[in-house]
């Protein structure tokens, strides 16, 4: 709504309200506002040009003095900024991180690996088989994959190339169960070595990739590629304490096998000592 408005005052100073109730006002109220501001913008535009020259000029004034400012003391301090920041990264450069050692440590890195990778690779990776029969031959690649999901794969060659455990028909329980344990022990070292060939895979690429990571580091890179290696020595820590936990294991079952041999000649020593005595003995 529009409220009550002197009548000494023109009609486009008058002071104008809105009110909620207004929003859904017609088309010609709001034609009419919008006249109103028209001619209010027309004569702000009337009395800047009516100011005198004097004032104008105070503005040009403004504006010199504005981009004095920028252009001496603002720019000699930025000067001055610009001019510490390169004597800065010269003493980087030359001092901190001399930048001619850092390119000659990168060349003689990207040199090894260039030199040295693919022979080592296939060092790491060589296979000699030397089986002739096809059974053998079979258990011989499977043994040489380098990948755990062949694993039952070996299980079943194993069973074909070393045979089975006899029926009880056919050995005594003790010796059935020497060859039930000395497989057992057989078959858990061989997997053993098939999952850490594939884990010394995974070492290998791990290596590989923190020596291309050396060859193009950065001055401070250091201590997160530290933090790597360590990471990566801890691991082949834990596959060597693996592999060597499946050798004491192999060699307390051979001592318990031989163990068991032992006892075996002194039971038959005591029944054959005791035969003879009483052979000796007998009337």
């Amino acid at each position: 709504m529009i409220h009550d408005t002197d009548p000494n005052l023109s009609p486009i100073l008058a002071p104008v309200s809105l009110d909620p109730n207004d929003l859904g006002e017609s088309k010609p109220r709001r034609f009419a506002r919008a006249r109103k501001i028209l001619w209010a913008g027309g004569i702000f535009f009337v009395l800047y040009l009516a100011f005198p020259h004097e004032a104008q000029a105070q503005f040009g004034d403004i504006f010199s003095a504005i981009f004095s400012t920028i252009q001496s003391d603002m720019g000699a301090s930025l000067k001055a900024i610009n001019q510490m920041t390169q004597e800065l990264q010269q003493l980087h450069q030359e001092i901190v991180w001399p930048l001619g050692m850092l390119n000659s440590a990168r060349g003689f890195v990207s040199n090894s690996i260039t030199t040295y990778r693919s022979y080592m690779t296939q060092i790491f990776t060589l296979s000699s088989p030397s089986a002739t029969l096809p059974n053998p031959q079979q258990l011989e690649t499977i043994l040489h994959s380098r990948t755990s999901t062949q694993i039952p794969a070996l299980q079943s060659s194993y069973i074909t190339n070393y045979g089975t455990i006899p029926l009880s028909t056919q050995a005594s329980s003790q010796d059935r169960l020497m060859m039930d344990m000395d497989d057992a022990l057989a078959q858990q070292n061989l997997k053993t070595t098939l999952i850490a060939d594939q884990g010394q895979d995974v070492i290998l690429a791990t290596a590989n990739q923190m020596e291309n990571q050396v060859a193009v580091s950065t001055p401070g890179s250091n201590p997160f590629l530290t933090a790597q290696a360590q990471v990566a020595n801890l691991r082949c820590q834990a596959y060597m304490q693996k592999m060597l936990a499946a050798e004491l294991r192999q060699e307390a079952g051979r001592i318990a096998h031989d163990n068991v041999l032992t006892k075996r000649r002194a039971a038959s020593t005591a029944s054959l000592s005791q035969s003879v005595s009483g052979s000796l003995t007998q009337p």
